[in-house]
């Protein structure tokens, strides 16, 4: 019998970086420099944060028998209610996440057609994009996967081109004179842009999903994982920095296609518009792929018991047809509720509430490492520095929550809470089925060869239905 052949960790390190570079940065150096490029603080904190973080993901991953995927890790600690709540809050950030994605996307737009949207209309224009990108989806995952696969480009290939043809035209003089425009501390600079920086990383949890398709998982999932998280965090780097040595930081402020300023800065004009035509089609892709991949996390989680039965409702090809319209209708709402006549404010709005909603998994899934490994049987030297490492990526989640402003935080938190409500009646619900027979836990088989797997629970390749990140 054939062998499957698997990844090498060349191959997986490239697929982790590439997963994480993905619409988040679009509108990226606007956000950084109404702090000024002094945000590179920002970047210091995060690329630690986000490092220690893919480490603990990286090291649950391989523990963890349960399937589940992040409310599979955090069940070993926190019982049902911890599986729940992880997913729930996890599903609520992709949900929000997704219409910051069709902001960005219409912002690309307004400066691509030279429109002059007012705020409702921007609006209208983000819930359009996020109906259309729901319909596009009910035929299946095929053709989602395919475009997404074509569309990533169009994101990547001018991030690489200005972060090493850009020098060309870097200005130290333009660096400087929008270093602190603000004359923030170190310390609040610092603070200021670590939630918009950890969005460009959301995602890097999903990187040990592929640890049974890569050679040797136990050794190679965990360098993969370091080495493209340190990939993208270059990359971020060094092209956000770029750019702000090319644009003058005023001008960076009051874009909102910074991509599309600096290529026409750097060539002429035409070439600008070609690059926000291209970033365009890489939102709406990532958007086409996202508003799929939401509705699976939510299909996945009713057919444990965990979301209402709904949600897991698919016609013939597998589409959960019903469950996205609902949380298209979520959306919908959400579009209409963040409304501002800022489109950058709006964006703002939405990040950093699916940054908070983000986190409370990312916290969770850091306070049980401990209990993961002592049933693991791990080495007390290993266990240590793994629990060293979730301890420096818990703080780091503690920052970015903190970052995230009042509002955030408190919205955020009443979602939260919002869902230990709900979690009464699915608890209610998962006692009567348990008790009919009709669910049980699921639990991964170990191999021979390994003591430790990875959960089956996949959450698509960014590479080909990009998130944020």
């Amino acid at each position: 019998m054939a062998v499957a052949k698997k990844m090498s960790v060349g191959q997986l390190t490239m697929l982790t970086a590439v997963n994480m570079l993905g619409s988040g940065i679009v509108l990226l150096p606007t956000k950084l420099a109404e702090v000024g490029a002094i945000s590179i603080l920002s970047w210091i904190i995060t690329a630690t944060g986000s490092l220690a973080l893919a480490y603990a993901f990286a090291r649950c991953g391989m523990l963890s028998r349960k399937t589940g995927g992040m409310g599979g890790y955090a069940e070993y600690t926190f019982g049902k209610s911890g599986n729940y709540i992880t997913n729930y809050t996890y599903g609520l950030s992709l949900l929000i996440a997704n219409v910051a994605i069709s902001i960005t996307a219409v912002g690309y737009i307004q400066v691509l057609f030279d429109l002059k949207l007012s705020s409702l209309n921007v609006g209208l224009f983000t819930i359009a994009l996020l109906w259309i990108t729901t319909f596009a989806n009910f035929g299946g995952a095929s053709i989602t996967g395919k475009i997404g696969a074509v569309t990533v480009w169009g994101v990547i290939l001018p991030v690489v081109v200005v972060s090493t043809v850009g020098w060309f035209w870097f200005d130290s003089s333009v660096y400087s004179a929008g270093w602190n425009p603000h004359n923030k501390t170190w310390f609040d600079a610092a603070g200021a842009s670590v939630a918009i920086t950890l969005w460009a990383f959301l995602g890097l949890e999903s990187a040990c999903a592929n640890g049974d398709a890569v050679e040797n998982p136990e050794k190679n999932v965990p360098i993969a994982v370091l080495g493209g998280t340190l990939g993208a965090a270059v990359i971020y780097i060094v092209s956000t920095n770029v750019i702000a040595g090319i644009v003058s930081n005023p001008e960076l402020v009051a874009s909102t296609a910074p991509f599309g300023l600096v290529f026409a800065k750097m060539f002429n004009p035409m070439v600008g518009s070609v690059v926000m035509g291209l970033m365009v089609l890489a939102c709406i892709g990532s958007l086409l792929g996202w508003q799929f991949t939401i509705a699976q996390v939510f299909k996945s989680s009713a057919d444990t018991g965990y979301f209402l039965p709904i949600f897991a409702k698919a016609n013939k090809a597998g589409t959960p047809i019903v469950g996205m319209l609902i949380l298209l209708a979520g959306q919908t709402a959400l579009g209409l509720l963040t409304i501002s006549p800022n489109l950058t404010t709006q964006f703002d709005t939405l990040v950093n509430l699916a940054v908070v909603t983000n986190l409370v998994p990312y916290i969770l899934c850091m306070a049980t490492l401990m209990t993961l490994q002592n049933i693991s049987n791990v080495a007390p030297r290993q266990a240590l520095i793994t629990n060293a490492v979730a301890f420096v990526a818990a703080a780091y989640s503690y920052l970015a929550l903190y970052s995230s402003g009042a509002q955030a935080l408190m919205l955020g938190g009443v979602a939260t809470i919002a869902g230990y409500t709900l979690f009464g009646y699915v608890n209610t619900r998962l006692i009567r089925l348990e008790t009919q027979g009709l669910v049980s836990v699921p639990v991964q088989t170990v191999s021979a060869q390994h003591e430790t797997t990875v959960s089956k629970l996949k959450v698509p390749a960014l590479s080909t239905l990009e998130t944020q990140s």
